[in-house]
């Protein structure tokens, strides 16, 4: 498990151990009423060595790298790079959360941009 903590820390170049847990990057996201974890507690998971319930959320999918998050930590930890870090884990696994052609129209519109550009970046990789 160390070594998925020391992947995501070396990907995004950000100290996880550095955040305390304010919750400032929660607070002032965006796009957080579509999320099943806050952004701290994917931090924490990851902290916690719980980094396979951080890849299995939707929070790592929505996160829109907005950087209101890394604009609101007091601690300067750019909590995007670490989403962005944890959704290219996820995609080496090489598990897929959506299949684009099976999403109706209707629901394309409701998705968060990040979500269909990482699939696309999958899907074409």
């Amino acid at each position: 498990m160390q070594e998925l903590i020391d992947k995501v820390a070396e990907l995004s170049g950000q100290n996880l151990y550095g955040c305390y847990q304010c919750g400032k990057c929660s607070g002032g996201c965006p796009s957080v009423w579509q999320m099943d974890i806050l952004p701290n507690e994917v931090i924490r998971l990851v902290q916690t060595k719980r980094v396979d319930d951080a890849l299995n959320s939707k929070t790592i999918w929505i996160c829109a790298s907005c950087f209101t998050c890394t604009v609101r930590c007091p601690r300067g930890i750019d909590l995007a790079k670490i989403m962005e870090a944890l959704r290219q884990i996820h995609l080496r696994r090489n598990v897929d959360h959506i299949d684009i052609k099976k999403v109706a129209q209707g629901e394309i519109n409701e998705l968060p941009p990040i979500a269909l550009v990482g699939n696309f970046r999958k899907q074409t990789a």
